[in-house]
């Protein structure tokens, strides 16, 4: 669920959706446990001690929820949660065996004031990786800039939706704009995002069915019946919307705005650019544990959806998510092909031709609103498989 950053894209809007959806709120103590599914898995021991910080801290662009999966994953067991800073830190295990170093994984969105990540990563140094967008990498390339070491998803879920019902013959964003335009009907969206104005600038959409009043909730959804579409993301809203917001209660067909063009590797895992070479030795052992912890989650997401559904809970911030979202959101990366190998071999690659068309693309849209584009950016200052295990697989 991101936009410029997932949070800024989705933030009122799920948090908006909290009265639709199954109640998950606690309070939760500043200081408690929760267990972890990552002493199930086997393999080898890795040993980051040394290597990597004593604590890797980990920032997160949302609350937790099952895009996040592959992090949480690798939290040993009997974490501990604050409540207060909505963190959890455990010991970081990789094949059900400790590291030697420790994990910190914090809430993004509200917890961080709805700052970009690139923005939060800036400012507070302590932060190791955080979850940095192609599209935020591409417009803070010039201020702030990051490096991806790892995509834990190939692609964004990212969407526009729209009731079949009402537009039985419509397949795609392109279909959708013409059908709209021709019965007074518009795309709701939050106001700023870029990836609009990629979509009517290159004519999937007319920019006479742009609505940038979008507030998160799904009143004016509802109250169209069907006549106006909506941004989403497919990770959500079409198991949401269908079962957990009665005054809809019925499919959504959508379209990834991924598919036309505009895709940027989601929440990629990313390093200030400028540590990237003092972070190399503990990059080469901690990326594979991710590519492996993003494997397993996707396999067996249950007892770390479980998890995240606790620390929704205690973090008690409005934001709600049950086991049944976090199911749907993981067959939801398999049937779209979010989570991936996308022809690499293994998981986590990123490829320079599909960022150098991002850069063409975003680099003018945010350089007219007033981004940071770095001169002459290139793939390579954004991105680098250098770290990647080639024989970690999710094996479809």
């Amino acid at each position: 669920m991101r936009t410029r950053s997932r949070a800024a894209a989705v933030a009122t809007a799920v948090a908006a959706l909290a009265v639709a959806l199954t109640g998950c709120g606690g309070s939760g103590s500043a200081d408690s446990a929760a267990k972890s599914p990552s002493p199930a898995a086997t393999g080898p021991a890795v040993d980051l001690s040394g290597a990597c910080p004593a604590t890797v801290v980990v920032q997160t662009d949302w609350n937790p929820e099952a895009d996040h999966g592959h992090v949480y994953q690798m939290l040993g067991p009997n974490p501990t949660i604050d409540a207060n800073k909505k963190s959890v830190t455990g010991d970081l295990y990789a094949n059900g065996k400790p590291t030697g170093v420790k994990l910190e994984v914090r809430a993004g969105g509200p917890a961080i004031g709805f700052s970009t990540v690139s923005a939060q990563m800036a400012q507070d140094k302590s932060i190791t990786l955080g979850y940095v967008s192609t599209d935020e990498a591409i417009e803070f390339s010039g201020n702030m800039p990051t490096t991806a070491v790892f995509a834990e998803n190939d692609k964004s879920p990212m969407m526009v939706m729209w009731d079949p019902k009402t537009y039985p013959d419509v397949s795609t964003i392109k279909d959708l704009g013409t059908k709209l335009a021709a019965g007074g009907g518009v795309v709701r969206y939050f106001n700023g995002a870029a990836y609009m104005t990629y979509l009517s600038q290159t004519g999937y959409l007319p920019k006479s069915v742009l609505d940038g009043s979008y507030d998160g909730t799904p009143a004016k959804f509802v109250t169209a019946k069907g006549k106006d579409a909506q941004q989403g993301f497919a990770t959500a809203e079409p198991y949401v919307y269908q079962n957990e917001v009665p005054a809809w209660g019925k499919p959504l067909k959508f379209q990834l705005v991924a598919e036309t063009g505009w895709s940027p590797y989601p929440e990629t895992m990313s390093v200030r650019s400028s540590e990237l070479s003092s972070l190399s030795p503990c990059l080469k052992k901690l990326v594979p544990v991710m590519q492996q912890a993003d494997v397993d989650f996707i396999k067996d997401p249950a007892a770390t959806n479980d998890l995240i559904v606790k620390l929704v809970q205690a973090y008690n911030n409005g934001w709600t998510y049950d086991a049944e979202v976090g199911k749907a959101a993981v067959a939801q990366m398999k049937d779209l092909k979010i989570a991936t190998d996308a022809g690499h071999g293994h998981v986590g690659a990123m490829d320079s031709a599909r960022v150098t068309d991002l850069i063409k693309a975003a680099g003018p849209i945010f350089d007219s609103s007033g981004g940071h584009v770095k001169s002459g950016l290139t793939a390579d200052d954004l991105v680098t498989n250098q770290f990647l295990d080639p024989s970690i697989s999710f094996g479809f």
